[in-house]
């Protein structure tokens, strides 16, 4: 049976945000990332037409829409494994388009990327899969301290059992949880969930849209959540932007989509 236990105790059965507590911006906000006219195509296909968006400091902001929208183009362009045709990319005031070599190694050392296939290396147990980040990136610690950091993060996504387990033993959801540790067990300080709850069963999904929540309560993460899920949306989102053909059709909070009479949006908040 898999481990559930989670970073903080969830009050009781409701899984979504307090709609009645507002998340209130800073006065003077930091944008962690400003994105302005971004294009992006592939031959003749535009997926990406003039899209702009700010992130937060600290906020939780879900991109919305359907499949072939345009999102996960979105994050791959912020984490420059795609390189845009046309438009800024801007993270902690860095244009990343303008980065290179050390440079970009730098910026993409701040930012953890959750692919939609957790992505993690089948020939290595669990703990060589987190201790391979770790070593790569936060050179220079000790066995000792490397040990504990493996356990910190598997005990935060409730797995610290699995530490000699491969992935093949592992269900679809561990899987992903197994992936959010060893994302999250070199500090980044902005996450790109890239369909996070995709191909999990309903309880599995819930559990990974929590720990999205419990990640940027404890790490003080500012997280952009690509997904069309709206269970997921409800339960991790300060707010929404919906993308529609590679364009923002509407940003707002939760209680906005969920009240809106729009017939793309009710398509999505029935």
């Amino acid at each position: 049976m898999e481990n559930t236990t989670q970073i903080r105790e969830l009050p009781g059965p409701v899984r979504t945000r307090n709609k009645n507590v507002s998340w209130n911006r800073p006065e003077k906000p930091e944008h962690v990332i400003e994105i302005d006219n971004l294009r992006k195509g592939f031959g003749n296909d535009l997926i990406l037409k003039d899209l702009s968006l700010k992130l937060y400091n600290g906020e939780n902001l879900v991109v919305l829409g359907k499949s072939g929208s345009g999102k996960s183009v979105l994050i791959k362009c912020i984490a420059r494994l795609l390189q845009p045709d046309q438009g800024t990319i801007k993270v902690f005031g860095q244009n990343v388009n303008e980065l290179t070599g050390k440079g970009l190694a730098k910026m993409r050392e701040k930012i953890g990327f959750l692919f939609q296939s957790g992505a993690l290396y089948d020939s290595m147990t669990v703990k060589e899969n987190l201790e391979f980040p770790l070593k790569r990136i936060k050179k220079g610690l000790s066995r000792k301290e490397i040990d504990e950091k493996v356990a910190e993060v598997l005990d935060n996504v409730g797995l610290g059992d699995t530490l000699y387990k491969m992935p093949s033993e592992l269900s679809g959801g561990m899987r992903k949880r197994v992936s959010l540790a060893r994302t999250i067990i070199v500090d980044p300080m902005i996450m790109l969930y890239d369909e996070p709850t995709t191909g999990l069963d309903p309880v599995t999904s819930d559990e990974i849209s929590s720990l999205i929540n419990d990640v940027q309560t404890k790490y003080k993460t500012s997280s952009i959540i690509i997904t069309h899920d709206i269970e997921c949306t409800r339960t991790t989102a300060d707010r929404i932007i919906m993308v529609k053909d590679g364009e923002v059709y509407k940003e707002g909070k939760t209680e906005e989509f969920d009240n809106s009479a729009d017939a793309l949006i009710r398509s999505f908040f029935k």
